[in-house]
């Protein structure tokens, strides 16, 4: 399949089940991780209809902004583990950075967005299932980091984000999901509000993502099934 086909396909099966969960294909984004793609393969999935690329790694991002590689789409999101000391390679050159997870990192991106002089968009990543390998902040931490960012005058918090443990079954994940989805609107009925709009949720992947959807998701991040299989680490 080629891959505007694959992006077509992806498309209608968010459509689906966006309908299915009687909410309207309108409200999903998305968002197409570009992991180990090259400058060619991200010009072409734009071409094909993509509007917003996230990128995992900061070296990648950098050369693909050096080389204009998302020309013509809407939104360039950062979505992997962001470390502090590259923070000043990320603020100000994506549109939304979607793995805040500490308060180390958020005051990290405030600062950097300062001198900037600018307000940078941001999701707080949870670890929902509470895993010790994977990044994202603790669901006991997120109340707390939740009030650091909204008392982060460079900082805009959009929303939130979570990667949950790897299913073996199908609708492995909905709980979690479900979960994010009841935190999510805890806390934007609790906000007071600044200049924040809490209005993503950015959960599921190749894998699971029709779950995701039915469970509340507005954002997908979607790799695999728009470019096939990854590499295996090592392959030149």
């Amino acid at each position: 399949m080629e891959l505007a086909q694959r992006v077509q396909a992806v498309r209608e099966r968010i459509a689906a089940a966006a309908t299915a969960a009687g909410r309207s294909p309108e409200e999903i984004t998305l968002c197409a991780a570009t992991k180990v793609q090259t400058d060619d393969t991200i010009r072409a999935a734009i071409a094909a209809g993509i509007q917003v690329c996230g990128e995992n790694r900061v070296q990648e991002l950098t050369a693909h902004l050096a080389a204009d590689a998302y020309a013509g789409a809407r939104g360039v999101h950062f979505i992997g583990h962001l470390q502090t000391n590259k923070v000043k390679q990320v603020v100000g050159r994506v549109d939304l950075i979607q793995s805040v997870d500490s308060p180390h990192l958020l005051q990290a991106v405030d600062r950097q967005a300062e001198k900037l002089e600018l307000v940078q968009d941001i999701l707080l990543e949870v670890n929902i299932g509470g895993e010790e390998s994977k990044s994202g902040c603790p669901r006991s931490d997120l109340p707390a980091l939740v009030e650091l960012a909204l008392s982060s005058p460079h900082v805009r918090l959009r929303g939130l984000m979570a990667i949950p443990p790897i299913s073996t079954v199908p609708g492995g994940n909905r709980r979690y999901f479900a979960e994010m989805y009841q935190l999510f609107i805890d806390i934007t009925r609790k906000m007071s509000d600044n200049q924040s709009v809490m209005d993503c949720l950015s959960m599921g992947m190749s894998a699971d993502f029709e779950d995701a959807i039915a469970e509340g998701a507005t954002l997908v991040r979607v790799g695999t099934a728009l470019f096939g299989p990854r590499p295996p680490k090592g392959t030149p």
